[in-house]
């Protein structure tokens, strides 16, 4: 989808205080920038350093004078230079202390300003859901109460059994937006430097509008997704002492986005202890970071937390807690005409032949075998299953009763106790539907008040209003 670009994008300053960020610190990246090139220029420094070559000419001049820099020679208007032996014992001074070399940093006040700028406001409308979801099977009702849960104030609690697609309704939220935010390369504070761009979270626009400052990279709103590796010091500045800089924490990175805590309550960190670390910023939209020598300072906290679990609700938290989450909605098991519909969509990707049989059946051996109700992950593990099925046998990935019952000997818990096999170990299709429904151990079937083996609260299923 493409991406609106901002009509205020912040032009390359033209002068070393127009960077905003102490002249000392772009003084010691030159000299490292240049310790690591060996032999550097005006343009080469301009494209490393994220700076415009009237900056890293007037950068040059200044490191002359005062005796860091040799001109060797001038191509064109490019100086060719060097290290002085003075520059060269400072620079690898200056090295022991942070190895940093990348793009100049931007002020902590136009980050904050431009993150604030920045603020979603999407126009979110029945159009604009169903086409984000267009690729998934979500009933019309569910739909619209995502769609003004996600644009709201406040963080969004998802929840349900598992496997009912909570994690891929929360991935694709961020499609609701199509405009493009700033994200800096790196931060500074104090003259210490904070990255924040990285090309594995934060998708860059290719290609970078003209005349852009190359400190900041225009992106897609970035979409964060953690689960259970989650600890506390994520959330919290990472001093690396190999490199003399600080990794931003998710929330950081996530900002003028979505942060997704998957799996929640699954976490090392209890919802308890996440909650109070973060009830300020999810009541004021301002978080708090520490660097490692103790200075505190202010930052954004202006990412949409989505919350998505398959736990009990009430086991991860009281009133205090959910009324700092206004948004929460039910995420349940699917029906009948969903369920199929899902089925021939995943069908269609893996290249499995359907029959007329396959849906029904798949559906009362999912009753019986499975989780006691429908759910939208069993179609594509049972297609995959199939096509390894079928490839070992050299067969079409037909997906017939036989199948089916094959599969759920392999895939089903125990499975094999309600399969039926021939004398030579061949599968047999077991009787029509009625059989009993395969139950853990004190659980009391689906529905209202059931549990799953994790311990998750069972659910009716969903209304059968299919946006296909």
């Amino acid at each position: 989808m493409p991406i609106d670009v901002p009509s205020d994008l912040p032009a390359p300053p033209h002068s070393i205080d127009g960077l905003g960020v102490p002249r000392g610190l772009v003084h010691d990246l030159v000299l490292r920038r240049a310790l690591t090139d060996g032999r550097t220029s005006t343009l080469r420094l301009s494209e490393t350093l994220a700076c415009s070559p009237v900056v890293a000419s007037e950068l040059i001049e200044e490191l002359r004078d005062l005796r860091y820099l040799e001109v060797q020679g001038l191509d064109g208007r490019d100086y060719q230079v060097v290290l002085s032996d003075l520059g060269r014992q400072t620079a690898r001074e200056r090295l022991e202390i942070s190895r940093y070399v990348g793009p100049l940093p931007v002020s902590l006040a136009d980050y904050r300003a431009t993150v604030s700028r920045q603020h979603a406001e999407p126009r979110v409308d029945r159009a604009t859901m169903e086409r984000a979801f267009a690729d998934l099977v979500v009933s019309r009702a569910l739909l619209h109460q995502l769609g003004p849960a996600s644009c709201s104030a406040g963080a969004l609690f998802l929840y349900g059994p598992p496997g009912t697609g909570k994690s891929s309704i929360a991935e694709r939220l961020i499609r609701i937006h199509s405009d493009g935010v700033l994200i800096p390369h790196a931060v500074e504070v104090d003259s210490q430097l904070i990255t924040v761009f990285d090309p594995v979270v934060h998708h860059a626009v290719d290609p970078q509008p003209a005349g852009l400052d190359p400190r900041w990279v225009l992106c897609e709103r970035p979409s964060i997704i953690t689960g259970g590796e989650l600890t506390a010091g994520m959330l919290d500045l990472t001093y690396q002492p190999s490199s003399g800089v600080y990794l931003a924490p998710l929330q950081m990175q996530a900002n003028n986005g979505i942060l997704v805590i998957d799996d929640f309550g699954r976490q090392a960190l209890s919802p308890e202890a996440l909650l109070n670390r973060w009830i300020v910023p999810l009541d004021r939209g301002i978080d708090y970071l520490t660097l490692d020598y103790g200075l505190k300072f202010e930052i954004p906290f202006d990412a949409k937390v989505v919350f998505s679990t398959n736990l009990d609700p009430a086991s991860l938290g009281d009133e205090a807690f959910f009324r700092r989450i206004e948004n929460k909605v039910l995420i349940p098991a699917i029906g009948p005409a969903q369920f199929d519909e899902v089925l021939r969509r995943t069908a269609s990707r893996y290249g499995v032949i359907l029959l007329d049989e396959s849906g029904p059946y798949l559906r009362e051996v999912s009753h019986r075998l499975g989780d006691g109700d429908l759910r939208p992950y069993l179609p594509r593990s049972v297609c995959r299953l199939l096509v390894a099925v079928s490839e070992y046998e050299g067969v079409p990935p037909v997906l017939d009763r036989l199948a089916v019952d094959r599969i759920a000997a392999l895939y089903f818990t125990n499975a094999s106790k309600q399969v039926d096999l021939d004398a030579d170990g061949e599968f047999l299709t077991p009787d029509p539907p009625g059989g009993e429904v395969l139950e853990w151990p004190g659980t009391s079937g689906a529905g209202p008040g059931a549990q799953g083996p994790d311990g998750s609260a069972g659910v009716a299923a969903a209304p059968a209003v299919v946006a296909f």
